[in-house]
């Protein structure tokens, strides 16, 4: 079984390591090549399991530029020599194009096209250039994976897609991984010292997940506590130079991208996302699986996925003073932290464990195949 992945990037973001779990979970037995929009970024990658069959070739027709014919027409005939197309995002929607228009003349295998958010030239709103591209693009595909209930209603209205087309389906991550307290010492460069308290994050660092906000959120809290922000990408400086303007640069830590988030996130006592737009953050599974509580702004399915007794800490989207406001509220509270995150630990276990998202994935890209599930 070969099965190509066409993403917008392959770098360690929440779609990203998703894919590589389940070509993990999939085994050795299934042969995948991986192709980013964006040239090089591959930071995924370190979370592969090297027994899985995976190239990144590096002669595929590039995802970027303009939808010209000749080009989609190579983007289509690369696809031929595999069995199962896997596309992700607005970054490889040329490549579902190409596919809708010339599937059928070059007897291309199906394709299975994930959404998973926006980025922030969409995070305030939807393009209806783009919109109407995707209606087009998507008419061949087998099925259209979403993972929150906005997207799912956007597939449905905005994007006109046929109910039977639309899969939701939830994230889901190996929770039992997340009971163990990891060791002090467990991030690069970073031990967590007696008396410290930590407000932590998993994300790429792009303008969209607006951690600058997170950092002028953060600042007010006492000295014991201390911002630390997981992840890589190209607001790095940007995120620094805010802590440097608040007076925080000797508290806010960014040890960059960490392979395992299970040997991580217990570290923190709060989990904390300022993002402009999400969708179903995997982030915030991993963080209530570590039985931490949420402080959060109300985007995406955010509010629907934690415990009822988290709800309450979930904050207005773009309110930085209510994001403060709650943090604040839980580095305060020890007993507040330790209720919510118990409540959300459980909740996790009962809704997010991987096993019913493998199972869904598998019957979704079995059926494309014309088979009951591809494992």
């Amino acid at each position: 079984m070969r099965i190509l992945h066409l993403h917008s990037s392959f770098s360690a973001g929440g779609k990203e390591l998703r894919a590589v779990r389940l070509m993990n979970l999939f085994g050795p037995g299934v042969a995948h090549s991986i192709v980013s929009a964006e040239p090089g970024a591959h930071g995924a990658a370190a979370r592969l399991d090297p027994a899985v069959p995976v190239v990144f070739p590096a002669d595929f027709p590039s995802l970027q530029g303009r939808p010209a014919p000749g080009r989609l027409w190579r983007i289509a005939q690369a696809m031929a020599l595999f069995d199962l197309v896997l596309t992700y995002n607005w970054g490889a929607m040329d490549a579902v194009m190409a596919h809708g228009l010339f599937g059928g003349l070059l007897g291309l295998p199906p394709l299975v096209h994930h959404e998973d958010g926006f980025n922030e030239d969409e995070a305030q709103g939807l393009k209806p250039a783009r919109n109407r591209y995707r209606r087009l693009a998507l008419r061949r595909s087998s099925a259209l994976v979403v993972p929150s209930r906005r997207l799912e209603e956007i597939a449905l209205t905005a994007w006109r897609q046929p109910r039977e087309r639309v899969r939701l389906i939830t994230n889901g991550i190996d929770c039992s991984a997340y009971l163990d307290r990891p060791r002090p010492d467990m991030l690069p460069g970073l031990v967590k010292q007696p008396g410290e308290r930590w407000v932590g994050t998993l994300a790429g660092l792009r303008a969209v997940k607006n951690l600058p906000r997170l950092v002028r959120a953060f600042a007010p809290l006492p000295a014991p506590w201390r911002l630390v922000i997981l992840g890589d990408g190209p607001e790095r400086e940007a995120i620094a130079a805010e802590a440097a303007r608040c007076g925080v640069a000797d508290r806010v830590h960014l040890p960059g991208f960490v392979a395992e988030p299970s040997h991580a996130v217990g570290l923190f006592d709060i989990f904390a996302l300022s993002s402009d737009s999400e969708q179903f953050p995997i982030s915030v599974v991993e963080a209530m699986a570590a039985a931490l509580p949420v402080a959060a702004p109300a985007v995406g399915d955010v509010a629907r996925m934690v415990s009822t007794e988290n709800r309450a800490l979930v904050t207005p989207p773009g309110d930085e003073a209510a994001l403060a406001a709650t943090l604040a509220r839980l580095a305060a509270d020890d007993a507040l932290r330790a209720r919510v995150g118990a409540a959300n630990r459980a909740h996790a276990r009962r809704h997010y464990d991987e096993a019913a998202m493998l199972a869904a994935y598998s019957r979704t890209y079995g059926e494309a195949l014309g088979l009951e599930r591809l494992i």
